[in-house]
């Protein structure tokens, strides 16, 4: 009976100790599962603080760039802040200077209208001069064949006379029994009878109209005069027009040449980082006529016209030329349609640069189709199109120059 209860009681003891076991190893398997949990969270957790420490660190250098350009932007606003009073003395300074040039114009204006004035009485007296000599000569010329046929006649009324009365013409008066007193000289008496036969022979019939014709042809003849004299004034006029015209063309480009040129090769030597470059008029003396030539030295490189350049320094040249167009002669707005397609990454910097001063100095807006993600890290604002679903687009817009002010307030 105590082996019984001893048993009983071991049993009792042994069954209590294999749940405990089996309870000690459910808890071990809970912390086993529990322990990789951990070692998961705390590998993604370490993942996760790399990423943010890559991030703080890209954070740190973008808040040095933007304080960079910040204290740029404040030395530049500091820089720029004297230029109104510098350009008001200039203006004032240039405003005096055109009117003085204005007065001087206005003499030469009035000493150019003297002169032609003065040119033309000396014309008109010339003409003047001209038409009599060529009258003169005329009559002189009429005067001569007339002498000649008067002889003409002369030695043919001597051989009438000879036929018809047997005598010759100064004995004809006493042979024909009137007196020589009565005859005028041979010359006239010639004339007259030549005159009484054209007018016999002019009588013909009777012209009733004769009187309104000749009305007419006098009306005419006078219209025709007064048109001519018209016509050449016109024609003096417009001489005069055009030839102020070129003046002032000529004048107006060569102005607009030189400040277009100085423009010119201030930005191509920003550009560039260095070197020269012209503008230069070919073929012609004459602006009007002449041709256009780019000259273009970039550093290290000799002296050669637009065409034997690379593909890069053409467009940088092109860039200069079209930013000192818009210096000369302002536009409010400049569209450039991959303009930085053949430049590389630091010469799109300097073209953002120089596009930054740009708009600045001009009050043009620049708007810039390009593929380019530093020009675009460079605008104020962006403007795309996406594809949010097939065949579907829309326009999306994103504010550059907003997001950095919240960047800079944060």
């Amino acid at each position: 009976a105590a082996m019984t209860a001893r048993l009983a009681t071991d049993e009792a003891n042994a069954s209590a100790a294999r749940d405990a076991v089996a309870a000690a190893r459910a808890a071990l398997s809970a912390l086993d599962a529990d322990a990789a949990r951990h070692r998961e969270a705390q590998i993604e957790a370490q993942a996760e603080i790399k990423g943010w420490r890559a991030r703080a660190g890209e954070a740190t250098r973008r808040l040095a760039t933007m304080a960079e350009r910040c204290r740029a932007i404040a030395a530049e606003r500091a820089r720029v802040a004297a230029r109104p009073a510098e350009l008001a003395e200039k203006i004032a300074a240039a405003e005096a200077e055109q009117a003085t040039l204005a007065q001087r114009l206005a003499d030469a204006l009035a000493a150019e209208a003297t002169a032609t004035t003065r040119a033309r009485d000396a014309d008109a007296a010339l003409e003047a001069v001209r038409e009599a000599l060529s009258a003169a000569r005329e009559r002189r010329a009429a005067a001569a064949a007339h002498a000649e046929s008067a002889e003409a006649r002369r030695i043919e009324m001597g051989r009438i006379s000879g036929e018809r009365f047997q005598c010759p013409p100064p004995l004809l008066p006493g042979t024909a029994g009137f007196a020589a007193e009565e005859v005028g000289s041979p010359q006239a008496e010639g004339e007259a009878h030549e005159r009484l036969l054209q007018d016999r022979e002019r009588i013909g019939p009777v012209n009733l109209v004769a009187a309104t014709e000749l009305a007419e042809l006098e009306t005419e003849q006078l219209t025709s005069a007064t048109e001519a004299e018209e016509l050449q004034l016109a024609v003096n006029r417009l001489r005069g027009s055009i030839g102020h015209l070129n003046r002032e063309g000529r004048a107006r480009l060569l102005e607009a040449f030189t400040a277009v040129d100085g423009h010119f090769q201030r930005l191509f030597s920003t550009l560039f980082g260095g070197g020269a470059a012209h503008l230069a008029l070919t073929e012609s003396d004459d602006p009007l006529e002449a041709g256009l030539e780019i000259m273009a030295q970039p550093p290290g490189k000799k002296l050669a016209t637009l065409t034997l350049l690379s593909g890069g320094e053409q467009a940088l040249t092109a860039i200069a030329l079209i930013f000192a167009l818009f210096l000369t002669n302002p536009a409010p707005i400049c569209v450039l349609d991959e303009v930085d397609a053949p430049l590389d990454d630091a010469n799109v910097e300097r073209f953002c640069d120089l596009l930054d001063a740009m708009t600045r100095e001009t009050q043009t807006r620049y708007l810039i189709v390009t593929h380019n993600a530093v020009t675009m890290a460079r605008m104020h604002r962006l403007f795309g199109v996406t594809m949010v679903e097939r065949g579907i687009s829309r326009l999306v817009s994103v504010d550059l120059g907003g997001a950095t002010q919240l960047l800079a307030a944060e």
